[in-house]
């Protein structure tokens, strides 16, 4: 039985789409055996999981702290798996220090350089450009946490060609790893409300990701134009962690209702009529657009909304980055039953093409034993990766050292 170690970014939250996106991995794990740790600086929240009810080991870690170094060198993990960048910059150079054949593996969530220089883009009113990913700080450092890294799970199939293309990364070093869902098949559909038995639009998300706030702001925009048109629709708000400038947007009025935290997400999915996502700027794929999907809920979003989600499928509703478009098609996919039964099938193929788990699972593990049999020689085929190891990683290991140090001083 091998052990995995997940050095956690926070602890799990089913509120989230990368508290989701981990349990699905850890749900693979455990189907295949592994014994699991799970460790955290975070402090928890009143939304945490408890691990320890599935069977896992909870650890809170320190940051710059040599008490990690007894802690993995007992534990000798044969896989870590680093929760995106951050805790690979952290931990990374301690766990190849202490447990050197252990297998490193980064999930990123998504590419959080993308999303940021997206976000700076848009702030500044410029076009979006490779170019500027190519500068950006952020970029250089997720690039060579992905260098140091044995596998990088990449989310969104845009994502991978972004790395090969414009980063020239190592296939070899990349698994494109999307959310694992079960197949709908005609048990699942004949649950769903028909189309007469729902109503009102619904956008969901988690408020700490700032382009669930900026979307939610776009939307009050775009709601007058679609409530012009349908006087006895309303648009639901939901999401964890809801902000003061969202909570100001509540209108019941206007009909553009502000209802806060949902205990059973997929549930009120179910009952809307479609889901609004104007996202302008982000990266990975979105679950509340997997989530509509699975509850059969059309949808209409952005071409990042969307980008690297479907394959080149048919989308299961629209596609419109023009906000009075947008709107229109809202209303349109609203309003046609014919339409909206079209686009609630696409959202079918689309789920049961790309993000069936039972197909991607064991090319996942598949990969795994691949790189863990072969370990040695695909280390020495990534020299960037041991050159950073060597260099780069030196500059954080030591600036860590230095804070611990300091630290103990400072309490004396």
């Amino acid at each position: 039985m091998q052990q995995l170690l997940i050095i956690g970014y926070v602890w799990v939250e089913k509120t989230t789409g990368a508290g989701n996106r981990m349990l699905q991995i850890i749900n693979v794990f455990k189907a295949n055996n592994y014994t699991i740790t799970f460790a955290t600086p975070a402090q928890k929240t009143e939304n945490s999981l408890s691990l320890t009810e599935l069977g896992i080991e909870e650890k809170s870690i320190e940051l710059n702290s040599s008490s990690f170094d007894d802690f993995v060198t007992v534990l000798q993990p044969d896989i870590v798996l680093f929760d995106r960048f951050m805790m690979e910059e952290q931990f990374g150079w301690r766990v190849a220090e202490n447990c050197p054949n252990a297998l490193r593996i980064l999930d990123t969530e998504d590419l959080h350089f993308l999303r940021k220089v997206r976000h700076q883009q848009l702030k500044k009113g410029e076009v979006f450009s490779n170019e500027a990913l190519l500068k950006s700080d952020e970029a250089k450092r997720e690039i060579a946490a992905i260098l140091r890294c044995d596998i990088s799970l990449i989310i969104s199939a845009y994502e991978i060609q972004l790395l090969k293309e414009v980063f020239k990364i190592d296939e070899a070093l990349l698994h494109h790893l999307p959310f694992l869902l079960d197949k709908i098949d005609e048990k699942v559909i004949e649950n769903w409300k028909p189309f007469e038995e729902r109503q009102h639009f619904v956008f969901v998300g988690n408020f700490f990701h700032a382009p669930n706030v900026d979307a939610v702001l776009q939307l009050k925009t775009i709601w007058k134009h679609i409530r012009k048109q349908l006087p006895k629709a309303e648009l639901h708000i939901y999401g964890a962690y809801i902000t003061q400038q969202v909570q100001q947007l509540h209108n019941p009025k206007e009909r553009f209702i502000v209802k806060g935290f949902a205990q059973d997400v997929l549930e009120v999915v179910k009952n809307a009529r479609v889901v609004l996502a104007p996202i302008r700027f982000g990266a990975g794929i979105k679950g509340k657009l997997t989530e509509a999907m699975e509850c059969g809920t059309p949808s209409v979003t952005t071409l990042i909304g969307a980008e690297g989600m479907h394959d080149n499928l048919a989308w299961n509703g629209f596609i419109e980055d023009d906000f009075e478009k947008f709107a229109s098609k809202a209303v349109e996919l609203y309003s046609y039953e014919i339409l909206w039964k079209k686009s609630q099938q696409k959202g079918i193929t689309i789920i049961n093409s790309v993000y069936d788990k039972e197909k991607l699972i064991p090319s996942f593990i598949d990969k795994i034993v691949e790189v863990q049999e072969n370990l040695e020689a695909h280390r020495a085929n990534n020299f960037l990766g041991s050159l950073l190891q060597h260099q780069t990683l030196q500059a954080t290991k030591y600036m860590s050292k230095w804070i611990e140090i300091k630290s103990k001083y400072t309490k004396q």
